[in-house]
């Protein structure tokens, strides 16, 4: 699917970005692959990385924001993965108008020139934050993913598909809890704070990301969420497993933070199936097609719901030190 496709990544600098041209570089014969974001010392960081594949590799300065320069870098693209955003949830409490500048009217601009420069498919990545959401950045997300999946309406005749992938934090990269942790027992500290012992979380890479998002390029016909199954860990295991017998200090559950993480609600249960390493939400609305469900998926039960809390599949900390071992940490 991805052979001499023209492929354009907004926020492609960032840890998804860097990975998912990693994959694509080193199994498909793409055409090209676009580098759209703001940071000019990202782009020279990643130039260098991938110097022996930069014939591949096309780099622009520009802001999702700025709907002409979209325009201008979607000129012949096939495909673009939507990756960026404003995600830090301290930042967006402060500065909410930015945060809606970038991920709902971004998303806006990326839907509007996707149409008119008639790219076949986007896949816009979403979190689970955007999942009854307690917090802005939550609140931004939630929008930018009803804009994509309401954008298969306006799409007439140019025939551009958007569909969504929602995960979690993923482990290890940059502002999740485990550089966090990590950081503070380098220093030598042998307590660590939580924001309550009762937290859950899900545990995915970026690999697992990739596979899903490429996954949902090859398949999707439209207006799906797709959302990847993953293991559930405690947060107390974790601790244990970055370092036995360390000492636990319950600091207080932080504004816009939630105990557990939700990737399919009990409302969403009504229109989800479960496909083998995945659930796809389809749209609940007028216009999308019940042919257009995508085969070897079972419809799961009215009420299910897909939480960090109630999973069936659980890591303990030794699985957890071991799978540490495995992931690259991001600081």
């Amino acid at each position: 699917m991805l052979d001499d496709e023209t492929i354009l990544i907004t926020g492609g600098t960032g840890s998804f970005g860097k990975k998912f041209i990693q994959r694509v570089l080193n199994n498909y014969n793409v055409k090209k692959i676009i580098i759209f974001s703001r940071d000019e010392y990202k782009q020279f960081l990643m130039q260098k990385q991938f110097e022996k594949q930069k014939e591949k590799l096309r780099f622009f300065i520009g802001d999702v924001r700025d709907e002409k320069r979209l325009y201008r870098a979607c000129d012949g693209v096939d495909i673009i993965i939507h990756a960026a955003a404003l995600k830090q949830v301290p930042a967006a409490e402060y500065n909410p108008i930015e945060a809606v500048k970038t991920n709902i009217d971004g998303a806006k601009n990326v839907i509007n020139v996707a149409i008119d420069r008639k790219v076949r498919k986007v896949v816009a990545i979403s979190t689970d934050k955007a999942v009854s959401p307690v917090n802005l950045y939550g609140a931004t997300k939630l929008v930018s993913d009803k804009l994509f999946i309401s954008g298969n309406v306006y799409t007439g005749f140019k025939g551009t598909s958007f569909s969504v992938v929602r995960y979690g934090n993923v482990s290890g990269s940059r502002g999740s809890v485990i550089p966090f942790f990590k950081d503070l027992l380098d220093s030598g500290t042998d307590t660590l704070p939580i924001t309550d012992i009762r937290m859950t979380r899900f545990w995915i890479t970026l690999d697992d990301a990739v596979e899903l998002v490429i996954k949902a390029i090859n398949e999707s016909k439209g207006g799906e969420t797709y959302v990847q199954k993953c293991p559930s860990f405690k947060i107390t295991d974790l601790v244990e497993a970055m370092k036995k017998g360390c000492k636990i200090e319950d600091v207080g559950i932080r504004p816009g933070e939630k105990l557990h993480e939700v990737m399919v609600t009990e409302e969403d249960s009504r229109h989800t199936y479960e496909y083998d390493d995945y659930y796809i939400i389809y749209p609940n609305l007028d216009w999308w097609e019940k042919i257009n469900v995508l085969p070897g998926g079972k419809k799961v039960e009215e009420g299910f719901m897909y939480s960090s809390d109630t999973n069936k599949i659980w890591l303990d900390d030794k699985t957890i030190e071991n799978l540490l071992k495995k992931i690259d940490i991001v600081y």
